[in-house]
C-alpha cells in the first residue's frame, strides 16, 4: 500500500494517476512499471525484509506496517509526483473485517474492507448494454469474475462454493468515483456511476458486485463450478 506523509492510505479516489502503475511478477519478486513509461520500473524482491515500523491508517482502522527503503519510496514519489511511501503488512498484523458482517473473525489486508470482491459477467454485460461506450471489468477491480446466471445474481449468494472451497457473500459493494477512472489513461468521467444510479441505487448508494469472505484457505482455478448453497432476497 502507498501512504502519504501522514501515513494515511492513498488511492485513486484522490490520486487517479495511481491507475498508471502496473504490477507484474517474476521469479524474483513483484515489479512495478508506469504504463506510459514501461521502461521505468522497480523490482520489489520477495526476500526483502522491511524493518522500519509505522502505524498506518486505512479508513477507520489503524494498523502496524513496515516501510520500504528510501530508494523504493523515492521511485513511487517520482512516478506519481507526490511524496509517498510504500508499506508492507507483516504477518503479525491482523486487520479484522467489520464485525457486523464477519462470520469467524475474518481478516483482510490493506483493501478497503474485505479480502475479495466478486462480479458476474452478466452484470457487466447488462451495464454495457446501457452505456454508449462499453467498459472493461477492470473499472470495478474484482478478484473473482464468473460467467452464467442472471445479472447481479452475486447479490443473492449468501453461501456458495467454488470448486472445493466455501465462501460467504458479505454484502453488495457500494461503488465510488474510482469506477469512473480509465485504468489505462487515468482520465475520469461520469460513467458508469451516472448510468448505474438509474437502476442500482439504494439508500443513496450505488451498488455493483458483492464483497466475499472465504471459509478456508486453498485454490480456485479457471472453469471451477460455482454452487449456490443458500440464497438471500434480491437486494435491488
Amino acid at each position: 500500500m502507498l501512504v502519504d506523509e501522514n501515513d494515511i492510505f492513498l488511492s485513486q479516489r484522490s490520486h487517479p494517476q495511481m491507475a498508471l502503475l502496473q504490477v507484474g511478477e517474476n521469479t524474483e519478486g513483484f515489479f512495478v512499471f508506469h504504463k506510459q513509461h514501461p521502461l521505468q520500473s522497480i523490482l520489489l524482491p520477495f526476500a526483502t525484509e522491511y524493518k522500519k515500523k509505522l502505524s498506518v491508517t486505512v479508513w477507520d482502522d489503524v494498523c502496524d506496517a513496515l516501510e520500504a527503503d528510501e530508494e523504493t519510496n523515492n521511485w513511487f514519489s517520482d512516478m506519481l509526483h507526490i511524496n509517498c511511501k510504500l508499506v508492507y503488512m507483516p504477518d503479525s498484523t491482523k486487520r479484522l473485517v467489520d464485525k457486523e458482517y464477519a462470520t469467524n473473525n475474518e481478516i483482510t489486508s490493506f483493501s478497503d474492507g474485505y479480502p475479495m470482491l466478486m462480479i458476474g459477467q452478466e452484470s457487466l454485460d447488462k451495464l454495457n448494454k446501457k452505456l454508449v461506450e462499453a467498459l472493461p471489468i477492470n473499472r470495478f477491480r474484482p478478484n473473482i469474475v464468473f460467467t452464467g446466471g442472471h445479472a447481479h445474481i452475486e447479490d443473492e449468494m449468501a453461501a456458495f462454493s467454488i470448486g472445493e472451497l466455501n465462501f460467504f457473500g458479505v454484502k453488495p459493494c457500494a461503488r465510488c468515483v474510482m469506477t469512473t477512472i480509465d485504468q489505462q489513461t487515468a482520465a475520469s468521467g461520469k460513467e458508469p456511476l451516472k448510468t448505474l444510479a438509474g437502476y442500482r441505487m439504494k439508500n443513496n448508494k450505488i451498488y455493483f458486485g458483492q464483497n466475499v469472505l472465504q471459509q478456508q484457505n486453498g485454490f480456485i482455478t479457471l472453469a471451477d463450478e460455482i454452487k449456490i448453497i443458500t440464497q438471500r432476497e434480491v437486494f435491488i
